[in-house]
């Protein structure tokens, strides 16, 4: 699905990206920012589990894989947002801080979070990954044939 076709297109790419960071990243990153909301919580920050599902090859029926920890939290803005936060893991403070980004990125001050919060964790992603790429990389094995001169 495009993000054309998806009104919430934006909102599931931030969630997604607060949830898998790393929380000394996000929590780095906030501080950078000096936001204060006003706000209050609707959801302390809780721990429970949720099943993973999969599909063998991406197809065929689901079956349940296992269960893994993650913690939610809501937070409401003095200006009426609401904002939610579910990370992987037991760590409270992240997930506190996903809901406030979330309600904030709704809002006037979004520019403000989209960039000294939302792309600077962009960044550090994308250095993650072409730091796993690489040691994929320095693996890799390169097959080839040689064709004997003799036929």
């Amino acid at each position: 699905m495009n993000m054309m076709s998806d009104p919430n297109a934006a909102r599931k790419d931030w969630l997604g990206l607060l949830a898998k960071s790393p929380v000394d990243e996000v929590v780095r990153f906030w501080a950078a920012l000096s936001i204060t909301p006003e706000h209050s919580i609707l959801r302390a920050p809780e721990i429970g589990g949720v099943m993973v599902r999969g599909r063998a090859g991406a197809v065929g029926a689901a079956f349940n894989l296992g269960e893994m920890t993650v913690t939610r939290a809501s937070v409401k803005l003095a200006d009426g947002t609401v904002g939610h936060g579910y990370v992987q893991g037991r760590c409270k403070d992240h997930a506190l801080h996903a809901a406030l980004a979330d309600a904030l990125l709704q809002t006037g001050a979004a520019e403000a979070v989209e960039a000294g919060l939302l792309t600077p964790l962009r960044a550090a992603a994308d250095a993650r990954k072409e730091e796993r790429a690489a040691k994929a990389a320095a693996t890799k094995v390169d097959f080839f044939t040689m064709v004997r001169g003799e036929d």
